[in-house]
């Protein structure tokens, strides 16, 4: 084709943005096929009388943005899956759940068109992905599960893998079968707030444990065993959701010799353990005969997938747990399936897992820049900071304070089964929510604590 030549619009902006956007504007009215070879940059630079650093810098910017490709020795082509900036329907942007622990979300061009890509695949076999399908996964389905599960260093047969959707059936369809109205659960004493609801919709009884900056103590375990003849144990043993606890490898191991002495199942809800890249190993790599691994893909990968895969302790336990669970779920999308094994096949969801790591890790270190150490619990790795209050604060009154600065933050009441609530709240650091705009609403929190209720109310 003849050398392309853009027609910018000079507007306040960057000379560097309006070539890309000039890049995106021809693409879209079909000025530049897929493929087609952009000018090499200097004769670029020449042809618009620029700087060449500046055509470098759009064609930079247009690669971050999907469009094109730069090939060594060869040039930039528009790329054959070229993404348009598209803000899709304004009616689904904002909705978002700012009650839940959610992970950073992926915001580079690059990794959200690989993404695109993967659905643009999935639907070329959407109507077999629309009709029912048989309980816990296609043959496909539990090879992906297992090759994801190989990274927490689980090898379980196909047998004992069920492809569920989401960790909150799965849940629900374990204690299920674990045990009847009126029997006992264990969990920490500050847990996760969905096993409380599952809990109490089920009639049991759920009893916290004491613990340390280590997780739950092995000897109030062996006390609350003796005491409550419980059915099973409940924890979230790695970056626990909301003190950001992991429970390290030795602490893990004594806690599985109580539960094995006493043939107490554990339900081991690994939401966070994929995110370490060096963590402890899974209560079930440790103790496998008593233990329900839920490996959840909400925080690794997407919660919008809602897809979890548990791993029954054995083939007849799992034969029970399928027989449940397709009662109360049927089975899980498969059109959902079919994107995670595509994600998981292709190296996409590894990409998206190493992005909420690094996003997670510099949003952890934004939280660090105003906020003591020692006043508040995180984990280099963990999505929130679970946040001691002073100065007279209430829980109620500091979490109804900094709602407008639009970052999720949950009053520990939902977390507590033991004792009464402390003035603590889970401070919420991912979601669609910026750096920038996250950085301003904890420099709020952080001056409003430095006084009082009273004080801060004088300047609204």
């Amino acid at each position: 084709m003849k050398d392309w030549r853009p027609d910018l619009v000079r507007g306040d902006g960057p000379l560097y943005l309006a070539i890309a956007d000039a890049i995106a504007q021809d693409i879209a009215q079909g000025t530049l096929a897929v493929g087609a070879r952009l000018p090499p940059q200097r004769k670029l630079a020449a042809a618009l009388d620029i700087d060449f650093t500046t055509v470098a810098r759009g064609y930079v910017e247009a690669g971050k943005r999907g469009l094109i490709e730069s090939i060594v020795g060869r040039g930039s082509f528009v790329r054959s899956n070229a993404t348009l900036r598209d803000d899709g329907d304004p009616r689904r942007q904002q909705l978002a759940d700012f009650s839940m622990n959610m992970p950073p979300e992926p915001d580079d061009p690059e990794l959200v068109a690989r993404m695109q890509d993967g659905f643009v695949s999935v639907a070329r076999d959407l109507l077999p992905l629309l009709r029912y399908q048989g309980f816990g996964g296609a043959p496909m389905d539990k090879d992906a599960a297992s090759a994801w599960l190989g990274r927490r260093a689980l090898v379980p047969a196909q047998e004992r893998i069920f492809v569920t959707p989401g960790a909150h059936p799965a849940l629900v369809g374990i204690f299920s079968l674990l045990a009847r109205t009126g029997d006992t659960v264990l969990s920490e004493a500050i847990t996760y707030p969905g096993v409380r609801s599952i809990t109490a919709q089920l009639g049991l009884n759920l009893v916290g444990l004491e613990t340390d900056g280590d997780g739950i103590l092995p000897e109030a375990l062996e006390e609350a065993v003796q005491r409550h003849r419980p059915k099973a144990l409940y924890l979230n043993p790695t970056l626990q959701n909301p003190t950001t606890i992991t429970i390290p490898e030795r602490r893990r191991s004594e806690i599985c010799a109580v539960a094995r002495r006493h043939r107490l199942p554990i339900v081991e809800d690994d939401a966070y353990g994929f995110i370490p890249t060096h963590g402890p190993p899974p209560l079930a790599a440790i103790a496998p005969d008593i233990c329900w691994h839920i490996a959840g893909l909400a925080k690794c990968i997407g919660a919008g997938l809602r897809l979890a895969y548990v791993v029954a302790p054995d083939a007849r336990a799992g034969w029970s747990f399928s027989a449940v669970l397709r009662a109360l779920s049927v089975m899980a999308s498969p059109v959902t399936v079919a994107v995670a094994t595509r994600w998981i096949e292709d190296g996409t969801a590894d990409t998206i897992l190493r992005f909420i790591r690094a996003e997670a890790a510099a949003r952890e270190r934004l939280a660090s820049q105003f906020f003591e150490p020692g006043t508040y619990l995180s984990d280099p790795l963990s999505f929130n900071i679970w946040l001691p209050l002073g100065n007279g604060w209430t829980r109620s009154a500091f979490a109804s304070y900094v709602r407008r600065t639009g970052i999720g933050v949950v009053v520990s009441d939902v977390f507590t089964v033991a004792g009464e609530p402390s003035e603590i709240v889970r401070v919420g650091l991912g979601g669609p929510i910026g750096r920038e705009r996250l950085r301003a609403g904890l420099e709020f929190m952080a001056h409003a604590l430095e006084g009082s209720p009273q004080t801060a109310a004088a300047f609204f």
